[in-house]
């Protein structure tokens, strides 16, 4: 519950889900197991990519969603993961930068969830200007 904009609904839908941290074998396939990750249809020279696949639990992504529309629009406090947000919807738009920044929170927080450690607003990568 460090990350800002997520509350205790969507930290324990999230640590219902995941279970145990050491289930992944690393952080970005958390994303991938709550469809939250673009489906790819590739055959030959075409390859297209769609909308979020959509699969595993419904609950815990439109908990994540609705956490990465909080960050993004009631969150005053700074930090890199908004800022890159931010950065994202300007040039894609805020639907599809909202179900972004939801993949890259369950990302974030499976590895703290791993380490044991709280969210920090200035760590990680910068974010290009």
């Amino acid at each position: 519950m460090t990350v800002p904009g997520v509350g205790a609904v969507v930290a324990l839908a999230c640590t219902a889900v995941v279970d145990g941290p050491a289930r992944f074998r690393s952080s970005a396939c958390v994303g991938a197991y709550l469809g939250l990750t673009p489906r790819r249809q590739q055959s030959g020279e075409m390859d297209r990519v769609g909308r979020i696949s959509k699969c595993g639990d419904a609950l815990t992504r439109s908990c994540l969603y609705e956490a990465a529309n909080v960050m993004l629009s009631r969150v005053t406090r700074p930090s890199r993961l908004k800022a890159w947000g931010l950065a994202l919807a300007a040039r894609i738009g805020a639907r599809r930068a909202e179900v972004a920044l939801a993949r890259k929170l369950a990302v974030v927080m499976h590895g703290l969830l791993r380490r044991g450690e709280d969210f920090r607003p200035d760590a990680g990568p910068a974010v290009p200007a």
